[in-house]
């Protein structure tokens, strides 16, 4: 793989992965890094939108931790739900599927907790030959330790490591354009 097809996204082969930002999961999390994740989240979901990148939410055990939150879903009405019990989005055949039905390689992860199902998860994807999009600004755990080994792990494992502001201008492509125009203002 070149350099350029690992480091600079392309909207016809990415697809956004929005991990776990469930309703009771937030309740035990810092309310700051909270906003920052839903806020960085939102950009990223309205981007997607945008430039016709398929996403797909996850939720982990629904029943003991409520939905996704409506603020992300209903900036991404289309986007596909995969309910698991594997702390890994990869337990689930149906995600698994619609990823390899995609036919892209570039997946864009964002959400929580870092160390436990984002990991997991960019772990698998990267051992199932995908490459891996990690947004720091957009994703969480409950301890800023946890969030920042994972980190660690996730990039010595071969993710890229990136934020929201630099997935959105990867995407663009250029500037000038009427989606230019209107994602830029979200970043500022």
């Amino acid at each position: 793989m070149s350099v350029k097809n690992k480091f600079l996204l392309e909207p016809t082969n990415a697809v956004l992965v929005v991990i776990d930002v469930q309703e009771r999961l937030c309740a035990a999390m810092d309310a700051n890094v909270l906003a920052q994740l839903t806020k960085n989240a939102g950009i990223l979901l309205e981007s997607a939108n945008e430039l016709a990148v398929p996403v797909i939410f996850t939720e982990q055990y629904v029943k003991g931790l409520g939905s996704t939150l409506a603020a992300l879903k209903d900036r991404a009405p289309a986007a596909s739900c995969h309910e698991k019990m594997s702390f890994s989005c990869c337990g689930n055949e149906a995600f698994v599927k619609q990823l390899k039905d995609s036919g892209r390689t570039q997946i864009i992860v964002a959400g929580m907790e870092t160390h436990v199902c984002v990991q997991q998860t960019v772990i698998d994807l990267l051992d199932a030959g995908f490459n891996v999009h990690v947004v720091k600004d957009a994703v969480m755990s409950r301890s800023n330790d946890n969030r920042q080994t994972a980190m660690e792990a996730m990039v010595l494992a071969g993710a890229v490591p990136t934020s929201t502001e630099s997935v959105v201008f990867q995407l663009l492509g250029v500037a000038g354009t009427e989606t230019f125009k209107k994602l830029s203002k979200l970043v500022k």
